[in-house]
């Protein structure tokens, strides 16, 4: 079948990787996608969000699947928009329906879902401009430190943790009455804080059956050490050393099990992938977040120790047949390191010129923000390129993926130097 894959970074070229290897793909498309993603597939100059020019493009190419990379298109409704079309309706998405979607585009939305079905999260509540007030309120009965969520998309800065009563109070009326950070602030969850080692658990469903994917640990922070401003991911290592099976067991019973059940208990349809972000308080795990889709470095770790067919695995999800699969995973360790321009995450220039990307080991060297300009791949982004490589341990597996890294050059870059040493 042909496949359209929609999205432009690192995780989309992961997704064209691995599908141009899958026995049922016969022709691979991606929208807008990159560089990377040219030697996999043929990239189509469209927007992830313009969804009449995809439609032209699935009905060209006579698309019969259409995998939804990033967030924003499922929580503005594309799969109910190929729905809602005769032409588009037999087309399968792997990707959750609008409602299912807000698990993502509202923490509101998530939080009441957790509590409804007991899955076990930060305490919290949730204010609007007119109950600021209430707000300061429930602020002086936290513990420090205090944590601030945008309820909406807020490209993955919209939470602010903060150690000072009177900041957290003056920050909540930035969010909500200056709308610091626009629509997606006009509600705040305000969260007890939990402290813990994050990780990163993904879950592939068809709203029936489910598989679990290979669990990572990501690094938001540009700086060593967690320092420094919150990124979209500076890297990832897979698998997560600190996950026994009886904790694993711990995320399946009181995670995983109930939020499937939870959303069949609710009526609400979801085909496609549930990242949930944990937090490891003591020997428990605790949701902090669900994404409606895989995440990003961490697709770039998951997906290359998968020794499934990932075409099979969306086949089977478009046809309600994913509980007769059993998942196979390489019993190697994953880093991926990231690479990213010269003053990300604030202000950075693109067009500048890569060198050194002629890759001849046995590491995988995926593209985010790059664009070809006749033949020369340049940046084009801020997070510019990611680069995973394997080993019996994820010491020797970052050993390799720097030795790769220095290979290659672009005017600003940088990349931590400390992904996976804290395990």
């Amino acid at each position: 079948m042909n496949i359209l894959v929609i999205g432009s970074g690192g995780r989309e070229h992961t997704f064209c990787w691995k599908l141009a290897q899958s026995e049922v793909c016969d022709h691979l498309f991606v929208a807008p996608g990159n560089a990377g993603t040219a030697a996999f597939a043929t990239n189509l100059p469209v927007e992830v969000n313009d969804f009449e020019q995809l439609k032209k493009e699935v009905l060209t190419h006579q698309i019969e699947m259409v995998v939804v990379g990033p967030e924003d298109p499922l929580v503005q409704g594309i799969h109910d928009f190929f729905l809602a079309d005769s032409d588009l309706q037999n087309v399968a998405i792997i990707g959750p329906q609008q409602e299912a979607a807000q698990l993502e585009g509202s923490k509101d939305f998530a939080k009441a879902f957790m509590m409804r079905h007991g899955i076990p999260t930060a305490k919290y509540a949730t204010f609007t401009p007119e109950t600021l007030e209430e707000g300061y309120a429930f602020l002086e009965q936290q513990t420090p430190p205090y944590v601030l969520k945008a309820d909406g998309l807020a490209a993955g800065k919209g939470v602010l943790i903060l150690a000072e009563l009177e900041e957290a109070k003056k920050e909540l009326k930035s969010m909500l009455i200056d709308e610091a950070f626009g629509e997606a602030s006009k509600q705040v969850v305000v969260e007890e804080f939990l402290d813990g080692i994050e990780l990163s658990c993904f879950v592939l469903t068809d709203g029936k059956g489910h598989v679990v994917l290979p669990m990572a640990k990501d690094y938001k922070r540009i700086g060593e050490g967690d320092q420094g401003l919150n990124t979209g991911g500076m890297g990832a290592v897979s698998p997560v050393t600190f996950v026994t099976p009886n904790f694993e067991q711990k995320i399946k019973d009181q995670i995983i099990i109930p939020t499937l059940q939870g959303l069949q208990k609710d009526g609400i349809p979801y085909q496609g992938f549930i990242f949930i972000g944990l937090i490891k308080v003591g020997d428990e795990p605790k949701v902090i977040e669900y994404n409606v889709r895989m995440g990003d470095p961490e697709t770039q770790v998951v997906l290359p120790l998968l020794k499934n067919d990932l075409g099979v695995l969306f086949s089977a999800v478009a046809n309600q047949t994913l509980a007769d699969h059993k998942i196979e995973i390489d019993a190697r360790a994953a880093v991926t390191v990231v690479a990213v321009s010269g003053g990300y995450p604030q202000a950075y220039s693109k067009g500048k010129v890569i060198t050194g990307l002629s890759n001849e080991s046995d590491s995988l060297l995926f593209h985010a923000g790059t664009r070809l300009d006749e033949k020369t791949v340049k940046t084009n982004g801020g997070r510019v390129l990611a680069l995973t490589s394997f080993g019996t341990n994820h010491r020797e597996a970052a050993k390799r993926s720097y030795e790769q890294l220095a290979k290659i050059d672009f005017e600003g870059m940088y990349y931590r130097k400390d992904i996976g040493n804290d395990l």
